[in-house]
């Protein structure tokens, strides 16, 4: 039997994805994880509540409550398990998370009195999350099949070398990702070149500047590395980078700014697009204050 032709009118209309993503009134977020599912991350400075939003809809769902008050998410990793890697600010904890339904896996407690952990990189093996008022990051080594650590194998890693480090009261390293031969890790500093990037030795915590041309990161949180470029936040933009493969070197190719840019402080990247949640620093955040997330195409 000879099939019937649909016409054109009657056919579904492709909806294109939405470039902007609604968070909860109140949420005030701080990083995004996006991993190999259409789904983005955010976490939550006010109780670590945990939001998925499906990307392809901008339909969105809190699968972790958080442990309110005096808790907090801040950045996100996503690996291809779809298991989230949690960095807890001043609660001084790292979580991991199974991101199909907010199920708390493991909790690591780290660091000292003055310990925020802030951002975080995913390398081959290891987990890897800064402290912003310490001088040394955390990493998780992760098993071949995705086994995760006991607690008493969590690295600390004491940063050296050309590192600056602040006093307990001063913001010093905030975003971290992999280089892109992922042989060391990039560290922003916030303190040091009015806001400059370490490239830092996995194995020693050596850390060596990295020439961006005269390129300042002061207000840089969140950065990711795609390929070879670097993506800063910055208050209302975000600087964009073309790095060395070792990560020693980059210059600024681009500035990418959006209307809609409302202090972006982390960015993921699905499908050729970028996303960065807008944390709307220093608007004090009230239940009421809306946020959001905004997707712009990647460069």
């Amino acid at each position: 039997m000879l099939g019937t032709a649909v016409p054109a009118a009657a056919r579904p209309a492709h909806t294109p994805w939405p470039t902007l993503l609604h968070l909860p009134d109140g949420f005030h977020p701080a990083g995004i994880g996006i991993g190999p599912a259409p789904y983005a991350y955010f976490g939550s400075l006010l109780g670590g509540a945990i939001h998925r939003v499906r990307l392809s809809t901008g339909e969105g769902t809190t699968i972790h409550p958080g442990a309110g008050e005096g808790h907090y998410a801040v950045g996100i990793g996503v690996d291809d398990r779809q298991r989230l890697f949690i960095a807890g600010g001043w609660g001084r904890t790292i979580t991991v998370m199974d991101g199909t339904n907010g199920r708390v896996l493991r909790t690591y407690e780290v660091g000292s009195a003055n310990t925020f952990v802030d951002h975080v990189a995913l390398t081959p093996g290891m987990a890897w999350f800064t402290d912003s008022f310490v001088g040394r990051l955390y990493g998780l080594p992760i098993g071949r099949y995705g086994e995760l650590p006991a607690a008493d194998a969590v690295v600390t890693l004491p940063l050296s070398g050309d590192w600056v480090q602040g006093s307990p009261n001063h913001l010093t390293a905030t975003g971290i990702a992999a280089t892109p031969d992922r042989r060391a890790l990039l560290v922003v500093n916030t303190l040091a070149d009015r806001g400059g990037l370490f490239r830092v030795d996995p194995d020693t915590g050596q850390s060596r500047r990295v020439d961006l041309g005269g390129l300042e990161l002061p207000t840089t949180n969140g950065i990711l590395v795609h390929g070879r470029t670097l993506y800063a936040p910055r208050m209302s933009d975000v600087a964009v980078v073309r790095l060395d493969r070792a990560g020693h070197r980059g210059r600024l190719v681009e500035t990418i700014t959006d209307s809609r840019f409302d202090t972006p402080c982390a960015a993921a990247v699905y499908r050729g697009r970028l996303y960065l949640p807008n944390a709307r620093f220093p608007l004090p955040p009230t239940p009421d204050t809306p946020y959001t997330a905004v997707a712009v195409p990647l460069r």
